[in-house]
Formats: C-alpha cells, structure tokens, sequence
C-alpha cells in the first residue's frame, strides 16, 4: 500500500487545499482503520519474527530475518505512528470548507511518511529476498536441480 501512496505523491502535491482534503477524506477516511492495509502492516512483521524463529541457527538468513524485521517495525508502528497518524487525525476533521491552517505541512507530512515507509518495505523485501537466495542451493539457481 506504501508503494500505491508513493506512485500517488507527484500528483497530489499539485492538488489544491480544497482538493487535497476532498481526496484523502473520501479515499483514506471512508476505508479508515481497521482495513486490509492494516492487517497486512501487523501481519507481515509477525510472520518474519516465526521466520526468523524458523531460521535461528542459520547465519546469514537469521541476521537478514531480522533486519527486515527492523525495517518493518521502522515502518510500522514508528514512523506510522510518529508522522503518518497525526496528519490522519488533524485531516480527518477537515473539510474542503474548513481547512487546516499548516494543511500544506500536514500534507508533506503525509506524503513523505509514506514514502520513507515505502522504503522501509522495500528494504525488508530485499533482505528477506537475499537470505531466501542465500539458503537456496546454487544448483537451484542454474536451473539444474535434479
């Protein structure tokens, strides 16, 4: 989800207050928590900490668990919780009529939020990529597996 609310950024910093409050009340609000985003985002940390349970006595794929396992935590609850959620809750009260005063701020706040969480994902991806690559036999690999 981090990824679609990246892809979105460039767009909507070019939004007016007017339409930049509409949007993220009748997109983000009207689907507000708990969503399938939000299972995911507690889901996902909990079954890299089985992963690295699974994996314990084997380094590298032990160390790599984990530090996906920090990336999403990075992700979510802190920099969630810390950026994200506020800028939530002061949007969720505006309308296009009543709009916040520090809205331009709230709405950098959002956005970049999201892209830092993005890349928190992606880094816990790729780490939990390479200790899958780095347990696979090389023969696997070639495509000469017998």
């Amino acid at each position: 989800m981090a990824l679609c609310h990246t892809l979105e950024l460039p767009a909507k910093m070019q939004y007016s207050a007017s339409q930049y409050i509409a949007i993220q009340n009748s997109l983000y609000v009207a689907f507000g928590p708990p969503n399938i985003g939000a299972f995911i985002e507690f889901a996902a940390p909990l079954a890299a900490i089985a992963l690295a349970v699974l994996v314990r006595k084997r380094r590298p794929a032990f160390q790599l668990t984990l530090l996906a396992i920090a990336f999403m935590l990075l992700a979510f609850p802190v920099i969630f919780f810390a950026f994200t959620e506020p800028a939530n809750r002061v949007i969720r009260s505006a309308t296009p009529e009543a709009i916040p005063a520090n809205w331009e701020q709230l709405r950098y706040q959002w956005e970049y939020s999201h892209l830092a969480r993005f890349f928190c994902h992606l880094a816990a991806f790729s780490t939990l990529l390479l200790s899958v690559l780095g347990e696979t036999p090389a023969r696997y690999l070639r495509g000469q597996a017998e």
